[in-house]
This record gives structure tokens, sequence and C-alpha cells, in this order.
């Protein structure tokens, strides 16, 4: 008997950069579209039922910060923070569906379980190296992976130190929480799962100006993503969506 399609969540106000989010997650997951819903938290509100409707949940990016001054937050920042936030808690404790959240969807997770999100950790724009830790060996989506891999990243926040009742599963020198588990159901981790590097470069079109790399030296960082490997994160969505996602 079929179950219940995956749902994405999107947190970003450009409506071409979120679409193709989405097909690079669906993608990656290799899923079809109507194994992969999807929501604008940016335009439309999270259904009261949301959590009993789907098998489990993937958030991607976003230009807001969780540490922009609130009284600079617009209300759909809000919306979208107080929403990630309430699918967050209702997974935590490792019961109903599941969720990886990415990249901004980190910092909501670790701000909600009481961690620490600060501008101390950003990474630039292109391909970082991740380490896994001990415990991801144990772990039964990090544990097929390589021990060390390159992975997309572009942010301008993180964290020292997992929040309270994680599993650190993945670190690196930049950013010391690439990646972690609450629970059995909850991930989040810090990179770009789920983009090729065309449609990272494609991606970096829209932020051009938005602060993350020298606009001027597009050329070389699309350069320097074209030229990386990054397989290993698209196999742990693919992982993702096997273990929680729909079974036709």
């Amino acid at each position: 008997m079929p179950t219940a399609p995956m749902l994405y969540l999107c947190a970003r106000p450009q409506r071409d950069a979120a679409q193709a989010e989405y097909e690079s997650f669906r993608t990656a997951m290799k899923l079809d579209a109507a194994q992969l819903d999807h929501l604008d938290l940016v335009r439309e509100q999270l259904p009261d039922d949301v959590l009993d409707r789907y098998s489990g949940f993937v958030v991607g990016g976003s230009p807001f910060n969780l540490t922009d001054p609130e009284h600079t937050k617009t209300d759909a920042q809000r919306q979208v923070e107080a929403a990630l936030e309430r699918v967050a808690a209702g997974i935590a404790d490792g019961s109903g569906p599941a969720a990886m959240f990415t990249c901004y969807g980190i910092g909501v997770v670790t701000r909600m379980l009481g961690g620490e999100v600060t501008r101390g950790f950003p990474e630039d724009t292109g391909p970082a190296r991740v380490d896994l830790t001990p415990e991801a060996a144990r772990d039964p989506l990090f544990g097929a992976l390589a021990h060390r891999f390159s992975a997309l990243t572009a942010h301008k926040e993180g964290s020292s130190e997992p929040p309270p009742g994680a599993v650190h599963l993945a670190a690196n020198e930049e950013c010391p929480v690439q990646a972690y588990r609450v629970g059995d159901r909850l991930y989040a981790v810090q990179f770009h799962p789920e983009p090729t590097a065309d449609a990272f470069v494609a991606r970096m079109v829209v932020y051009r100006n938005d602060g993350y790399f020298d606009s001027d030296a597009f050329d070389e960082v699309a350069g320097r993503v074209r030229a990386a490997s990054v397989t290993e994160p698209t196999r742990l969505l693919r992982a993702f969506a096997k273990r929680f996602g729909p079974t036709d």
C-alpha cells in the first residue's frame, strides 16, 4: 500500500530559486512530483495537520538569517521561522514523520533546541571539505558515506557545537557543526546536499549581490564549483528518501 508523500518546505522569497531548489531535492531523492509535494512558507500558512499528512520533510536554504536583529525581520521571515520550528519540534522526539533541515534550516533547529547560532562560523560559496565524526559510522544514513567528502556551502552563520541532545555527525574547521541527528528521525546539515554543480551556479546568479561572495569573482567561484565532485551529499538525500519516504 502506498505511503504518504514527502514535503519540501520552501523558505526562499525568490520564486525561481525556490522552484529550482525543489527540483534539485526531487531529482537527488529520485522522487516524482507526486511523491514530493511543496509548500511555500514565505507566502502560505503551515497546515495544522501537516505532521499527519506527510512521511517526511526536506528544508532548504534561504537568504534569511536567524541572527538578523528581530526589528529588521519581515513578517514573512517570522512566519517562516515559526513554521519551521513547529515542524522541528513535532519531530524532535523521534516519533511520527522524519525531516532533514539544511543550510538555513539547521539554524532553526539549533535555536529551537536551545543551541547557539552566531555569525562566527560562515563559509564561502563553493566546495568545502566535510569530515564525519565517529558517531556517524553508526548512523543509518551517514554510515554509508565516505569518511571525508566535498559538499557545497554558502552561509553567513553557524554553530560551534550541536544543540543539547543532538548526535554530532559531521564537522570541519571553518564550521564545526556540519550535521547532527536528534532522536531517530530529525536530521540537520549545514551544507547543501541537493544541488548539482550546475544548479548551484544557477543559484549563485540569483544571489550574486547578496554578500555570499565577491560578485566580481563570479566566474572564478563558479569554476571551483563546477570542478568539485559532490556525489556524497546526494547519496545522503537518497538514503533519507529510501528510509523515510513514500513507497509504491
